[in-house]
């Protein structure tokens, strides 16, 4: 990974993700429902940062605006100085592919390919010559060399999780967003991969953005928010 870039926005005061004015809404058979309202935030390069809130908080669509998997109903994003209203669907997705990696809370794993196919595939969307040796490398990193040839039904929930894990990272996002990453995993399980999460922080310094339910798991971020009523708000500690 290139650190000067990772330090571009510290040096010029701009964070790498800028998120001002979001509102949601969307409209259902009995009117206009409101899923967030007037929501900013600003997350600097390298930071880890916890949004929590009840079940149907709209969280997970926090989430995806941050992520320009969706727009917002009003207001913007910017990543890494990016206006993502300022582009279009092909674009937002190229802009992902640079900058972003994913962590599901249901693994998100292609069934019919194996850990190793499973972490290839952003490299090879993206056209990357050393694709397998740095395929190779995500699976050791997440202690799973000896897994690379498994598919997914021959692994457990935990080693499911850190193949996802080892794909998100494997074409060195600076910014990583994590839907419930522990959610589906068994107490021994949960403590391993939030281990793994922040370890990979720390060592590659990627930004961590991460919606979970669990307050363990928020406590180990740096700053935490809660969503509640539409409304962003900082955790009180």
């Amino acid at each position: 990974m290139d650190d000067s870039r990772m330090d571009d926005g510290n040096r010029t005061g701009m964070a790498l993700i800028s998120a001002q004015g979001l509102s949601k809404h969307v409209e259902g058979p009995t009117g206009r429902l409101d899923i967030l309202d007037d929501v900013s935030l600003e997350v600097n390069a390298g930071e880890t940062v916890a949004i929590t809130g009840a079940s149907g908080s709209g969280k997970t669509t926090l989430l995806g605006l941050l992520a320009g998997l969706d727009l917002p109903s009003t207001g913007g994003v910017s990543l890494d100085g990016h206006a993502l209203n300022a582009l279009d669907e092909e674009g937002r997705a190229r802009l992902r592919l640079r900058l972003v990696g994913f962590v599901f809370q249901s693994f998100h794993l292609l069934p019919g390919l194996t850990a190793e196919e499973n972490v290839l595939l952003p490299l090879e969307l993206d056209g990357t010559p050393d694709a397998t040796t740095r395929a190779g490398a995500a699976l050791d990193a997440v202690g799973l060399t000896e897994r690379a040839a498994h598919f997914p039904f021959q692994l457990s929930g935990g080693e499911q999780q850190r193949v996802a894990i080892a794909r998100a990272f494997v074409h060195a996002p600076r910014i990583l967003f994590a839907d419930e990453p522990t959610g589906n995993l068994d107490h021994h399980s949960r403590d391993a991969i939030a281990n793994l999460l922040f370890a990979l922080n720390r060592e590659h310094r990627t930004t961590l953005v991460l919606v979970t339910h669990d307050p363990a798991l928020a406590a180990r971020c740096a700053r935490v928010h809660d969503l509640v009523d539409g409304h962003l708000q900082a955790h009180a500690q």
